[in-house]
C-alpha cells in the first residue's frame, strides 16, 4: 500500500507537467480561472488537513469529495460566461455529487457537528502499520496524501472543464452527446451498486443485532450478487467511467483525443486501483471465502482482458 502511494504521489507531480506543457496552452482568461481554482483547493485541502489533527477523524476529505468538485464546475460554467456546453457539464457533476452526498449522508459519513461522523475504516487500519507509530509519520502522510494528494486530484479529473472552454466556439456534436449518455449511464449503474452494497450491509448488521443465523449470501459476510457477481467493484468501476466520459467534452470541443486533462483521469483510475488493493486485502483476511471471490470475479470489468 505504502509503494502504491508513493507512486501515486511522484504520477501526480510528474504527470500534469509534462502534459500541460506540451498541450495547447490557455488563454488569460482560462489561465486566470485555473490559477484561481487551484488556491482554492490548496485552501480546502490545508483546512481539511488542519481539522482532521485536531479531531482526529481523518475523513475529512471524504466528506466533502462530492461537494467540492460542484463547485468548481459552476465556477468555470460562470468563468466562461455560461458556455452551454459548460453548462451541460456543470449539471451533469451536480448530478453525480447529490447522488454520491447522498450514500455518503446514509451511511453516515455527516454530522450536524461538521467534522465528525463516520471514518473510514481503512485510516484505522493504515494507521497500525509500524511506520506510522511514529507521530510524525503520520502527520505528514495526513498532510500529503490524505489532504494534499486527494485534494489535487478531485482539482484535475475536473479539469476537462477547463479545455472545454477552450473550444467555446464550436457547437455541440455527436461526442458530447455521447459523453452525456455515458455519464448519466455510469451514474445509474454506480448507483443500483451502491444501493445493492447498502441493502446488503443493512440486512446482515440488523440480524447480527438481532442474533439471527447469518445464513445464504450473509453467511459468506460480504455482497456477491447483483453487480457485485459480475465485478468485484462495480461502484468503483462506474465511478472511474465517470470521470473519463467527462473527459469526452474536451475532445468534443477541441478535437484534440489526448489533451493535458486526462491527467485526472488517469490518477483516479490508479488510485482506485491501489486503494482495491488495500480493500481487498482487508476483505480476505476478513472473509474466508474472499479469496474464492476474487478468483472467479473481475475486479471493474465483467469480462477476463
Amino acid at each position: 500500500m505504502l509503494r502504491t502511494i508513493i507512486l501515486l504521489i511522484l504520477t501526480l507531480i510528474a504527470l500534469p507537467i509534462i502534459a500541460f506543457k506540451y498541450d495547447t496552452p490557455l488563454n488569460d482568461a482560462q489561465w486566470a480561472a485555473l490559477q484561481s481554482s487551484f488556491y482554492l483547493m490548496l485552501g480546502v485541502a490545508l483546512t481539511c488537513f488542519v481539522v482532521s489533527e485536531l479531531t482526529k477523524n481523518y475523513s475529512q476529505v471524504d466528506k466533502i469529495w462530492s461537494i467540492v468538485p460542484m463547485a468548481y464546475a459552476w465556477f468555470f460554467a460562470q468563468q466562461s460566461d455560461w458556455n452551454i456546453r459548460m453548462v451541460i457539464m456543470a449539471v451533469l457533476v451536480s448530478i453525480w455529487a447529490l447522488r454520491l452526498t447522498f450514500n455518503f449522508a446514509r451511511r453516515g459519513g455527516y454530522h450536524w457537528i461538521p467534522w465528525k461522523g463516520e471514518e473510514d475504516y481503512r485510516w484505522g487500519v493504515l494507521r497500525q502499520n509500524p511506520l506510522f507509530q511514529k507521530r510524525i509519520n503520520w502527520v505528514l502522510f495526513g498532510l500529503f496524501f490524505i489532504s494534499l494528494y486527494q485534494n489535487t486530484l478531485i482539482w484535475l479529473f475536473n479539469l476537462p472543464i477547463v479545455v472545454a472552454w477552450e473550444g467555446a466556439e464550436k457547437p455541440l456534436n455527436w461526442i458530447d452527446f455521447l459523453a452525456i449518455g455515458l455519464f448519466l449511464a455510469l451514474v445509474v449503474i454506480e448507483f443500483i451498486a451502491d444501493q445493492q452494497q447498502y441493502d446488503f450491509q443493512t440486512e446482515k448488521y440488523r440480524r447480527i443485532k438481532a442474533g439471527e443465523t447469518l445464513d445464504g449470501d450473509y453467511a459468506r459476510g460480504f455482497c456477491a450478487t447483483g453487480l457485485w457477481r459480475l465485478v468485484r467493484h462495480p461502484n468503483y468501476a462506474a465511478e472511474q467511467g465517470i470521470w473519463l466520459a467527462y473527459y469526452l467534452f474536451s475532445v468534443a470541443a477541441t478535437g484534440r483525443w489526448l489533451n493535458w486533462s486526462l491527467t485526472g483521469g488517469i490518477l483516479l483510475v490508479l488510485l482506485f486501483l491501489g486503494s482495491s488493493d488495500f480493500s481487498e486485502k482487508i476483505s480476505s483476511e476478513k472473509y474466508p471465502e474472499y479469496a474464492d471471490y476474487q478468483k472467479k470475479t473481475p475486479r471493474f470489468i465483467p469480462w477476463k482482458i
